[in-house]
């Protein structure tokens, strides 16, 4: 798996696929520099008017709800519409779900619209599955990764995703075995958005592999390992920041291997 992995890494440096993400204010810079420093290439854009062009034009799709408007969530649903009439890979990060009604019924309308992949905290995977018991603080899980598995699963049955749960472990639920990765670091939760950027890293493996476990595996491992290892010289998140997008940029096959902790 090691092995398949770092090819799906070199696939995206070699292929540069073009990402097309409507995301959140927050995390927009940080996304993008993210998508470049691994080989692909990002489009923030979310005008209505140019969404069925820029969906066709790129080859996969990135929805993050973060920072939700009126005019956003439309943008949204007619990108998962457009990407879905094309046959074409979306992911969804489904930001505090659970938090707000309006939230939970514009997730409610984009889950229907079938995307590829799905990754969230543990928290909003349970609230996506309609689990009563899952509570959010902001965008923060009050819940471990694990406690999300059986969610996850019917996540999984109901809409066909590959279905991503981000924590101290992070899991991969599909048709597939189940995958646990055991990289990364405490800092990471330090710095804002990076889940959202492992989010968009999955647009891009999507869009180049076929197996779609294996696309959010490559992309969550190798996240976590450029966190795991930035975080060796850096001083506090600020420094984190900086060497994990330095770090994705420069990851070597040999720092991949000896550095991959995975269960499947």
């Amino acid at each position: 798996m090691k092995t398949i992995l770092w090819k799906h890494i070199l696939a995206v440096r070699t292929q540069s696929p073009l990402v097309h993400n409507i995301t959140n204010y927050v995390v927009m810079n940080n996304t993008a520099n993210a998508l470049l420093a691994i080989g692909a290439s990002p489009i923030m854009a979310h005008a209505r008017e140019e969404i069925d062009e820029m969906v066709a034009l790129c080859s996969s799709l990135v929805v993050n709800i973060g920072t939700l408007d009126h005019a956003w969530s439309d943008a949204m649903l007619q990108a998962a519409r457009r990407a879905r009439a094309l046959k074409k890979p979306w992911v969804l990060d489904p930001v505090g779900a659970g938090a707000t009604a309006y939230r939970d019924k514009v997730l409610s309308h984009l889950i229907g619209l079938r995307p590829t992949a799905i990754r969230g905290n543990a928290s909003e995977i349970l609230a996506l599955a309609n689990a009563n018991q899952s509570k959010t603080k902001g965008v923060d899980s009050t819940a471990q990764s694990s406690e999300a598995l059986d969610a996850a699963q019917a996540l999984h049955e109901l809409t066909g995703a590959v279905i991503g749960i981000s924590g101290e472990t992070d899991f991969i639920v599909s048709d597939q075995p189940l995958v646990q990765i055991h990289n990364g670091t405490p800092l990471m939760t330090r710095v804002t958005g990076l889940g959202c950027t492992a989010t968009a890293l999955i647009g891009a493996f999507l869009a180049v592999t076929e197996n779609k476990t294996e696309a959010m595996a490559a992309a969550t491992a190798l996240l976590s390992i450029a966190g795991e290892l930035a975080e060796k010289i850096s001083n506090g998140p600020g420094s984190l920041q900086m060497n994990l997008l330095d770090k994705l940029y420069n990851l070597t096959a040999d720092e991949f291997d000896n550095t991959l902790r995975m269960e499947s």
